[in-house]
């Protein structure tokens, strides 16, 4: 039996140097009186060392003499190596970053998992370490693999996220904004809880929680993505930091650079964000890139940086110079004229352009003239869940481009014709921004069908000519379980796995001896909520949709003996976290239930009169359930797309 545990490793390389201390506590874990004594690195020695009983070497491929199976790699890209035998061998990635993955890869198939962030989310077997054999030389599927804040969420949400990505197989985090300050101002101000108590919080607490974010993004050697929204502003010396309406003062020699629809040049809805420009304004473009340029000079930890035009849909300017080029074409003058400032002040830092809204309509006359300096973002906000990305049917015709009048597409064909129009002007890096558990994942309570559409269409990625898939989303999509953010990281990571053996080997890890019960169970609930009816893409008033809504309380109520078996049963904290999220989810999905079977009876009164109390539960019962689901977000957008109480 082995007890004592050398790991060898870089210890000049911070992510290395975390990547030993990974090692070292997990494997501590699986063998409770294992010593771990760290070392270092063994470069001079290498085969001798590597071959030592009790020994694991961490590295990098270059230390070791490993070949790699790309031929042409970035920075960006992943590729891992485990050579174990017995509790002895080599662990090695591409980049330290890489090598962080191999271990957290190593520990997976020793039988430890993540299923959820923080530790309540942590199944850790116990064994002998010396028994443990794993051999394993793959490559990342994706280069793209990231997670983007949104929702509420304090800073230890975002801590823990970014702890559990790469125990996934993610590669990257997002912030959005300079300082992401509306994402936590809307949890520490407990909007949507009257309950809570408001705390002060202030765009300086903001920006220190973001730089020390960013320190453990960078310990782990994740890519670190930034800003995106407020380019259109906040270089005007007006904030960008939400999308609230408020009292702004504005310059009055800065309003001649926004754009002008139906004659007037002002903040749109009072909102700077979505407030376009005059980007035919030579000036206006001067303007933005030099303020990009100066943040790069000022943020050189950022890896890849996100330059988007004003968010919202038709409020673009309506002068007679903007009406010369559709706005893509703008845009990508922009695009170029950036590049080249970015290379006279030696600047080889990523930039991320965006397909999304008015911008889905590809340029008429420009094109990208390096397009080893840009990343394509493919972001489509209207598409529907209901059916995956697929490519073997013909796509539409686009419509043409009517400025200030466009309808964007809902089906995922027409979203895919705009994506192909843009390979004329841009062919280079590319992924897709999406929005599976932004708001949809509460279209579907058993959070089962939306990863099964997740799973396909991260499959379909590399068909439609993109290179990866960065999430916007909930830092909180864990309610009733996991399954989705397991299946996006795992499938990133080896889009050849399966989405029904993901899903087996997670409800095993996540729930323990009834898993098979608890994964019919959510199953069969989203298949009686419907999802596709939930995003109204049926009649609200239907008589087929209230019974089955009636019968979804019934079905509840008879796997709760389930639920409190396992509840009062079971002693790993893992699998008793897990059904113990199951217990609070079984009453708030039998109260949502009730309140959408009087909405599909018409009887909005007592639909509203039901969702409140929906409402109240879910308040009631925040402090319990912060970890896992957004409140904020879970009730913004059930009331606002389900609209209980309202005329439909």
């Amino acid at each position: 039996m082995l007890n004592n545990l050398k790991i060898y490793y870089d210890s000049s390389d911070k992510t290395l140097t975390f990547a030993a201390q990974e090692l070292g506590k997990y494997s501590s874990m699986i063998q409770k009186d294992l010593n771990v004594v760290y070392l270092t690195n063994c470069k001079d020695n290498c085969n001798e060392t590597c071959n030592e009983d009790n020994t694991i070497c961490l590295g990098l491929f270059k230390d070791f003499g490993i070949e790699s199976k790309m031929k042409d790699y970035t920075d960006f890209d992943d590729e891992i190596y485990i050579d174990v035998s017995n509790g002895k061998g080599v662990i090695a990635g591409i980049n330290p970053r890489s090598t962080l993955l191999a271990v957290y890869r190593f520990l997976t198939e020793a039988g430890c998992a993540w299923v959820r962030p923080g530790k309540d989310g942590e199944y850790i077997p116990t064994k002998e370490f010396s028994i443990i054999s794993v051999k394993v030389h793959e490559t990342a599927s994706y280069r793209h693999r990231g997670i983007c804040i949104e929702g509420a969420n304090s800073y230890e949400n975002i801590e823990n996220i970014i702890d559990w990505a790469p125990k996934v197989g993610f590669n990257a985090y997002f912030f959005q904004f300079r300082e992401a300050f509306t994402f936590f101002e809307r949890w520490y101000s407990h909007k949507n809880n009257p309950l809570k108590k408001p705390e002060p919080f202030t765009v300086d607490m903001a920006r220190e929680y973001v730089k020390r974010a960013v320190n453990e993004i960078k310990k782990r050697g994740l890519i670190y993505h930034a800003v995106g929204h407020g380019w259109t502003c906040e270089p005007l010396g007006i904030p960008g930091l939400s999308w609230e309406k408020d009292e702004y003062d504005v310059k009055p020699e800065v309003v001649k650079f926004f754009a002008e629809v139906n004659g007037k040049r002002e903040l749109w809805g009072g909102i700077p964000l979505n407030t376009n420009l005059c980007y035919s304004n030579p000036e206006v473009r001067e303007i933005i890139t030099d303020a990009i340029v100066q943040y790069l000079k000022e943020n050189p930890e950022v890896d890849i940086l996100h330059f988007w035009l004003a968010d919202g849909s038709n409020n673009q300017c309506e002068c007679e110079n903007c009406r010369k080029r559709i706005p893509s074409d703008f845009y990508v003058i922009m695009l170029n004229e950036l590049d080249k400032k970015l290379s006279a002040e030696n600047i080889n830092t990523k930039i991320v352009f965006l397909i999304y809204v008015d911008l889905l309509w590809a340029p008429e006359y420009e094109k990208i003239e390096n397009p080893d300096r840009f990343i394509l973002m493919f972001a489509p906000i209207t598409r529907t869940y209901s059916h995956a990305f697929e490519t073997d049917e013909e796509l539409p015709e686009i419509p043409a481009y009517t400025r200030n009048k466009l309808k964007f597409p809902k089906s995922v064909k027409e979203n895919l014709a705009f994506l192909k129009a843009w390979e004329k002007a841009f062919k280079g890096d590319s992924f897709d921004f999406d929005y599976h558990f932004m708001w949809d994942h509460y279209m579907d309570p058993g959070y089962y069908q939306i990863a099964e559409i997740l799973s396909k269409d991260i499959k379909n990625l590399s068909k439609i000519n993109l290179n990866g898939y960065v999430s916007c989303q909930t830092q909180r999509a864990f309610f009733p379980t996991g399954l989705g953010m397991y299946v996006m990281g795992a499938t990133l990571w080896n889009s050849e796995l399966d989405f029904e053996e993901l899903a087996d080997n997670y409800f095993k890890n996540a729930f323990g001896t009834d898993w098979m019960k608890c994964k019919e169970y959510l199953s069969k609930l989203s298949d009686l909520f419907d999802p596709p009816y939930m995003r109204g893409e049926k009649e609200i008033i239907s008589e087929e949709a209230a019974k089955r809504f009636s019968s979804i309380v019934t079905y509840i109520d008879d796997f709760r003996k389930v639920i409190d078996a396992n509840t009062n049963s079971i002693e790993n904290d893992c699998h008793k976290a897990s059904w113990n999220y199951l217990r609070y989810h079984a009453d708030l999905s039998s109260l949502l239930a009730l309140a959408l079977e009087a909405r599909a009876q018409g009887n909005n009164d007592k639909a509203a009169a039901i969702w409140k109390i929906t409402e109240k539960y879910a308040q009631e019962h925040e402090d319990n359930l912060q970890t896992v689901l957004d409140v904020y977000l879970f009730i913004h957008t059930l009331k606002s797309r389900l609209k209980f109480g309202r005329s439909n």
